[in-house]
Parts: structure tokens; sequence; C-alpha cells
């Protein structure tokens, strides 16, 4: 075994589809440079040590699973137990009886739809994997945190632990599954974060309800958001910037009129348009979380500024074809 390891992975953008994959329409899904990392070292008492600075949440799982809060609470112990379940994982898998301590450093926001908790899950998968000497594939990485990630997620689609995985560019439809797009477009992008924590189950009941409501005409918006990610899919392909903006303004206006859009989002969107971006939209379940704006690089400082004016936070960033990384 090793004295340590670390490793990393992506945070991810929906470019299109939120809400209307519900309803088996394709998303396209991007990975985004914007990293998890995941120290491993072991510890020989059978505990499970887990530490995240960025949260300010730590604990300690006993070999039998019992949980003792260090910081953060009980409640610390819902967003850490993916990354215990994923060490008892692979320590059956090596036949090892060790603990571990691992240290979490997010550099993705979290509960902003960017994917940060199954970032982590996928970083955890890949250091733990190389503390134990595991040769794990990508393919059984993303196994391991798809299976964890279904503690806080219930009964995700897999996409998130995928996109960080993979890296690159992925569509993705229910009734298909996924695919990843071989395709390697310079995309610059500010994402702009209002602050305020989205409640994805909360926006999927609203679309829901109105769907119920107005089933004629909601359909119909669905139909065209399925459209809007095929020709996403050609413009990226042929490196079509300005359409790409184009398309991304009408997918806002499509999550605005199924009513997931919210005050802090617009004035972010708004602000990112007015400073030059090509498109801006929400992305993920809306209602807070994050805007993404396509802008031209020359753009890309005006455009972040526009945001932290508006109120948001905002970062600079661009497409990864770099999945999870073992780093040391």
């Amino acid at each position: 075994m090793m004295l340590q390891s670390r490793a990393s992975a992506p945070a991810k953008i929906i470019l299109f589809g939120e809400h209307f994959v519900v309803y088996d329409k394709p998303a396209i899904v991007i990975a985004i440079n914007k990293r998890a990392y995941v120290t491993a070292r072991p510890r020989a008492n059978g505990e499970i040590l887990v530490k995240s600075e960025n949260m300010g949440i730590s604990g300690i799982f006993s070999s039998d699973g019992r949980y003792q809060p260090i910081e953060g609470g009980t409640e610390a112990e819902r967003k850490l137990k993916p990354i215990y379940t994923i060490a008892r994982r692979l320590l059956s898998i090596s036949g090892e009886n060790v603990g571990f301590k691992l240290h979490v450093d997010s550099r993705i926001p979290v509960a902003s739809g960017l994917g940060s908790s199954a970032a982590v899950a996928v970083a955890s998968a890949a250091a733990l994997g190389k503390l134990l000497e595991i040769n794990l594939s990508k393919e059984e990485i993303f196994r391991v945190a798809f299976e964890a990630e279904r503690i806080i997620h219930g009964n995700p689609s897999g996409v998130d632990p995928a996109i960080s995985t993979y890296g690159g560019i992925l569509m993705y439809r229910r009734s298909i599954g996924m695919e990843r797009l071989n395709i390697d477009v310079d995309l610059p992008l500010v994402v702009g974060d209002t602050k305020i924590e989205r409640v994805t189950g909360e926006m999927v009941s609203r679309v829901s309800k109105l769907r119920e409501r107005k089933p004629f005409i909601v359909n119909k918006i669905m139909d065209v958001g399925g459209d809007l990610a095929a020709l996403g899919v050609k413009a990226l392909e042929s490196g079509d910037l300005e359409t790409l903006g184009d398309l991304m303004n009408i997918n806002h206006a499509l999550l605005y009129a199924v009513g997931v859009s919210s005050d802090e989002i617009e004035r972010l969107v708004y602000a990112a348009r007015k400073a030059g971006a090509l498109g801006a939209k929400l992305t993920g379940a809306g209602g807070g979380g994050c805007i993404i704006a396509l802008s031209r690089r020359m753009d890309l400082n005006r455009v972040a500024d526009a945001i932290r004016h508006a109120g948001g936070e905002a970062f600079i960033t661009e497409m990864t074809l770099e999945g999870v990384k073992v780093e040391e």
C-alpha cells in the first residue's frame, strides 16, 4: 500500500436540456476545468476520517459504520457518507483491513448545480484505488462513484459521475443512455453563482405541475428544448459559437417559461448579455444556483465583472477533455 495518493475530477455544466431531460429529451453536459481534489492516507486503527476544508465539515466512521461528528454536526454525515461507502467498497475489493484519512479540497461551489458531490465521489474512488494499489479502470471508478451517489440523490441518472470520470461532452437521454461526443471545441465560459442554494426536487415538481395544467403548451416547449440540444451539438461540432449563444438564449427563455428561473438568475443572465456574452442561461435545476455565459475571450473579464456587479459571484472557465486524474 502507498503512503499517500491524490486524485482530482472536474465539475460540470448543463449546456442544454435541464428539466426537459426528465421527459426523455436529450441533455448536453460539459466538463469544466474547476476541480475537486481528494488526498488519501492510510490509518492504522480501521477508522475512516473524512475532512472537507471548504464545506467546514469532518467526521469519523468506525469500522462498523457508526458516525462521530467532529465539525458540522450530524447533518455532515449525509454529505460524507458517499465517501465512506466508496472506501468500504474498495476495501472489500482489495482485501485490506485498514482505515483512511481523506482530505477533500473542492474548488467547486456546493449545491449550485455544478456536480460538486459527484466530482468528490469520483476523485475519492480514484485516490483510494491508487492508495490500495487497485488498478481501477475509468468504468470501474464511475460505477463505484455512481453507487455512492445514490445515497444522496436516491435515483440519479449517472450523468454527474460520468462527466466527472470521462471529461469532455456527454449527450444523455433517459431512454437511450449516455453517449460521449468526440468534440474538442474552444468554449470560453463565465459561470455566475447566485449564491442561492437550489432545491432540485422543488423545481422538478414545479415543471411537472405546470405540465399537468397546460400539457399542450408545455409538451411543445419540451419538444423545442429537444431540438435545441440537437442543434447545439451541430454548433459545437462546427465551432459556431454565435449560433451556440443564440441557442442558449432560446433555451433560457424556455426554462423561464416553465417557471424555473428567478429574479436573481434573470439579473445575472441579462448583465452577462449586456456585457457582450454571446449567450447566457441558467444551468441545472434553476431557482438559484448558477448561470453560464458563453463569451469571446476578449469579453470574458467584462462579462465576469458585470455578473459580480449584478450581485453574483463569477469565475472564468472552459471545457476540459480531462476527466478524473490521479495527481500523484
